[in-house]
């Protein structure tokens, strides 16, 4: 997977500076958000790990069609009980 990772950046004097370099080209305009949830740092840790091995399943063919997979969740709640 070839994806931009997020930049973080601070306010200085009322602007925003890149907490780390970047080589996007000379005048690339980017959209900023300011980060506004509500979790605590040992919160995010385990998304952002959840999101990694997700993304290292997906790289390694781990994963599967998502109409395929919602077609057998319907199956197997239709299907008659044992």
């Amino acid at each position: 997977m070839n994806t931009m990772q997020p930049l973080k950046a601070h306010v200085h004097n009322g602007r925003l500076v890149l907490d780390e370099p970047t080589d996007l080209p000379e005048g690339t305009e980017v959209e900023l958000m300011p980060v506004d949830d509500d979790f605590d740092p040992a919160e995010r840790a385990r998304l952002l790990q959840a999101i990694e091995e997700g993304a290292e399943d997906f790289e390694r063919g781990d994963h599967m069609d998502a109409f395929e997979f919602v077609a057998q969740l319907r199956a197997r709640r239709e299907a008659p009980s044992r």
